[in-house]
């Protein structure tokens, strides 16, 4: 299938890079608002720079890949679905959970599917702790943590302005991965229950380049709440932007018979670690499913379209997490629990015996 870019940032080496290995895609084109911008990803990574109105129109792309920053990934995925493409765009689908609404009706009006990152859950460690839940090595899933707790982005990143605007923050910016991971593991949100506040209204940057930069802070940059699961697991969950230093737990699921760390679900780069009673100490899981990148999702996106099956990382999967992600904001005021309204399928697992970079048509 051929497909093209839009949005020619930061992130998007990861995914021209992870289209280099894909059998079931071409990258044929990028856009971006700055030109030059695609220009250089383009002569980077062997593909053609065009206008964004060029490659809306190109008839030989059917899905694009949305790399825009969050505030215009209702516009630019509104846009790609209106013309005749399906959608792929970076987490999170949206700001709101009222703007995912008018992309999700779009999406049925065009009869055009809508993917979104993060794909993190597909990667082989994620895939093997799902295994691992599902074969009941640790018995039934009953609590947890998933905890992203760091200073903030302005030490390294280039333009860290956004994640303190609205729309940014520590739990959209993150949050994906985690519940993401989260619903993938134990199905999904029932309810939730949740505090939020700042350390501080205006921060200094330190990266290079825009060292001194004042930077106002419109969000908040701590966020602690109770995630209720559908099937009765309670996962404690701290977002945070204001902690100077901590340990590297991440994400753990504790069961009726033993306990499961996964790591942390924006890398996965270290293989799951189960303990049950007896043992002396955590044991690394032996990994089941191939290690993969950020681009498996549209690999197995498109390879759903060709056969026809649901796909993987979806328009209701991530309609979901943005959902959970809203009730922190709304419990906080409130102070009262959110129930949530949607409650999707777990997304299948995938099957064993896949190379990497395939989906399960090539088995």
């Amino acid at each position: 299938m051929q497909i093209g870019i839009i949005g020619c940032g930061k992130i998007s080496d990861a995914y021209f890079n992870g289209g280099k290995h894909a059998e079931n895609l071409n990258i044929k084109a990028c856009a971006d608002l700055n030109f030059e911008a695609a220009q250089a990803k383009a002569t980077e990574h062997g593909c053609e720079a065009v206008s964004i109105e060029d490659l809306l129109n190109d008839s030989e792309i059917e899905l694009v890949v949305n790399l825009t920053i969050p505030r215009a990934h209702v516009e630019v995925g509104t846009q790609i679905l209106e013309a005749g493409k399906h959608a792929y765009a970076e987490k999170p689908l949206a700001e709101r959970l009222d703007e995912a609404d008018k992309l999700m009706a779009v999406a049925a009006k065009t009869g055009k599917r809508i993917g979104s990152a993060p794909d993190t859950f597909l990667f082989g460690h994620s895939q093997t702790a799902r295994k691992l839940i599902d074969d009941n090595w640790i018995g039934t899933p009953t609590s947890g943590t998933a905890f992203m707790r760091c200073a903030g982005h302005e030490s390294w990143h280039p333009s860290p302005n956004f994640y303190y605007d609205l729309g940014g923050g520590p739990l959209l910016d993150m949050g994906p991965y985690y519940i993401t991971s989260l619903v993938n593991l134990l199905g999904p949100v029932k309810s939730v229950i949740a505090r939020t506040n700042r350390a501080r209204d205006e921060r200094i940057a330190t990266a290079e380049g825009i060292k001194g930069q004042r930077i106002p802070v419109k969000i908040d940059t701590h966020t602690t709440g109770v995630l209720e699961f559908a099937n009765g697991a309670l996962i404690t969950m701290i977002m945070s932007f204001d902690t100077h230093r901590s340990a590297p737990e991440n994400l753990t699921i504790n069961g009726t018979h033993g306990s499961l760390n996964i790591g942390d679900p924006n890398n996965y780069n270290t293989p799951p670690k189960v303990f049950c009673p007896g043992q002396a100490d955590w044991m690394d899981a032996p990994t089941t499913h191939p290690d993969n990148a950020r681009m498996i999702g549209v690999v197995d996106m498109v390879d759903a379209i060709q056969n026809d099956r649901p796909h993987r990382a979806s328009g209701e999967l991530a309609y979901h997490v943005l959902e959970v992600m809203e009730a922190f904001d709304v419990s906080s005021k409130s102070g009262s629990a959110v129930e949530m309204k949607t409650a999707p399928e777990r997304p299948a697992a995938l099957p064993l015996g896949l190379r990497e970079w395939t989906a399960d048509s090539s088995l």
